[in-house]
Formats: structure tokens, C-alpha cells, sequence
């Protein structure tokens, strides 16, 4: 595994212990010194752990963790969706998908694509813990936060969503995507990182959705439904996000409840808190 990003990858399973921690704890409202007795540092230690991995105190961090602030996340982010629909690339602030340039193809369009499509992967370290990565020659298939030992889970997903690709482990291939996803100060207009991914149109619909979230906002799942037309779909909506087969590139984790709940994640709901936390410190 890389090691450019070794140093916050661990400093982010101490992050997640925190959240983890605040999460059993939270109705005793735990002080600092409660998290940083748990997670065996001293309140110096926790204060310079999370300025090295955020770049923001653990109190300001925490308060974004609250439900009081996904709730506020939602009142403003009301509307984004239809928001940067009609105005395109034109709408306030950078938008997510003018990064991201994302193909398509419903599994009858993926026959015409032919077998024998080769498919690298590799775990690497990453500021949100580990991942696989996986990528063909047309771009990112497969990006998935990984839980304990859970590499071969994803293997087999691949295996099951590509079944007549060529797949194979070799991480010198899949490390130069992954150090141009995790700086994002790199990402350019005019070299947008490539995708391709494959779904049903109903899940393709909810993915193009999801990339139009800008980053720091997020929506419920309710507001997903609507903007592709499907007000009462929100079951599905909440299938399709679940399935998303490249997280965090297709943000996935800024898709909440209506009521201020954080929900379900991918890569467990800590790291979900933690990727939104991080998002909203970083503006």
C-alpha cells in the first residue's frame, strides 16, 4: 500500500474511534477529556490529532457531527438540485460534476461494450481510512472504504457487476487515481476524472443526481426522488444510493434523512459523519 496518505489513514481510525465513541455516548453529552481518555491520548494530543487531520479544533469538529447541524445542512442546501440543474455550470461556487466526467451503461448497453474488458485494483490508504480502487482503461469502476476485512466482499461485487471483465490485483496501476481523487486542490476542469460505471437507468438516474450535489451541501433522499421525477420512489432512491459503486467520487454520503439523521453508509456511518464533517470545515 502507498504511503503518501499512511499518516491520515491512521489518523482517521482514532477520528473514527471518536465518532464511534460519541455515537454510543451521546446522551451523556461526553467532554473532551471523556473522548480523549477513551481513545488513550491526552487533550493535547486529541487537540493536535484532530488540527493535523481537519485543520479545525475537536469542539468545532464535534458540532459538525450534530443533528441540529444536518439539520441546518438541509435548510440550505433546499432546492440545490433544481438550483444547479438550471443554471448549469454557471451556479455559485464549483460544482462537484464539472470534475467528474462520468459514462454510463445500463447492462444492455455494456454488451455492445464486448468481453474481455480488464479491470485493475488495488487498496491504498486514503485520509478516510482504506479503499479498494478499481479502474479499466476508460476510467474508475469501482471505489469502496473498506471495514475490517472485507477486500474480498468487494472483489466478488466486481466479479458480479462486471462478469465477463478480466479482473485482476496490481495496485502500481490504481495509485495515480488515487492520489489525484484524495487532492482534490488538483482536481482541473480540463482533466476531469473519469468514470464509468454500470446500473439500471433508474439507478444511473439517482448516480447523474448524486453528482450534482455540490460539496459542503447535502439532500434528503426525498429531494433525490423528486428532481428525477419520482416523488414516491424514495425506497428505491434510498436503494440505488446504496448501491452506488464509486463513493465518495459519487457522493453518495451527502444524501441524509429528511429529519436530520445521518443513515446508512457504505463505509459504516462513521466515516459517513466524518466525510461530511470534513466537507463542511473545509467549505
Amino acid at each position: 500500500m502507498h504511503h503518501k496518505y499512511k499518516q491520515e489513514s491512521l489518523d482517521f481510525e482514532r477520528i473514527e474511534q471518536v465518532i464511534q465513541y460519541i455515537e454510543q455516548n451521546f446522551r451523556q453529552q461526553p467532554e473532551l477529556k471523556n473522548i480523549a481518555e477513551y481513545i488513550g491520548l491526552s487533550e493535547f494530543h486529541l487537540q493536535r490529532l484532530f488540527k493535523r487531520w481537519v485543520g479545525i479544533s475537536p469542539k468545532r469538529f464535534l458540532q459538525y457531527l450534530t443533528k441540529e447541524h444536518a439539520k441546518t445542512l438541509l435548510r440550505q442546501s433546499e432546492n440545490v438540485l433544481s438550483v444547479t440543474y438550471d443554471s448549469g455550470l454557471s451556479g455559485p461556487g464549483r460544482l462537484h460534476d464539472l470534475f467528474i466526467n462520468c459514462e454510463a451503461v445500463t447492462p444492455g448497453e455494456y454488451k455492445l461494450l464486448g468481453e474481455g474488458l480488464q479491470i485493475y485494483y488495488g487498496i491504498h490508504q486514503t485520509p478516510f481510512g482504506k479503499c479498494m480502487i478499481a479502474q479499466t482503461d476508460r476510467g474508475v469502476c469501482g471505489l469502496f472504504f473498506l471495514k475490517g476485512d472485507d477486500e474480498q466482499y468487494y472483489v466478488q461485487r466486481l466479479q458480479h457487476d462486471w462478469p465477463a471483465a478480466n479482473i485482476e490485483e496490481n495496485p502500481q496501476k490504481t495509485i495515480s487515481s488515487v492520489d489525484k481523487i484524495f487532492n482534490i486542490g488538483s482536481w482541473q476542469q480540463d482533466k476531469p476524472i473519469s468514470l464509468i460505471v454500470q446500473g439500471t437507468n433508474f439507478q444511473i438516474k439517482v448516480w447523474e443526481a448524486l453528482l450534482k450535489i455540490p460539496r459542503g451541501n447535502v439532500v434528503a433522499y426525498e429531494e433525490i426522488a423528486k428532481f428525477i421525477g419520482q416523488p414516491k420512489a424514495v425506497r428505491a432512491v434510498g436503494s440505488a444510493v446504496a448501491r452506488n459503486p464509486v463513493s465518495f467520487l459519487i457522493p453518495c454520503h451527502r444524501v441524509i434523512r429528511k429529519y436530520g439523521d445521518f443513515g446508512n453508509y457504505q463505509g459504516g456511518t462513521a466515516r459517513k459523519k466524518a466525510l461530511l464533517a470534513w466537507e463542511s470545515a473545509h467549505g
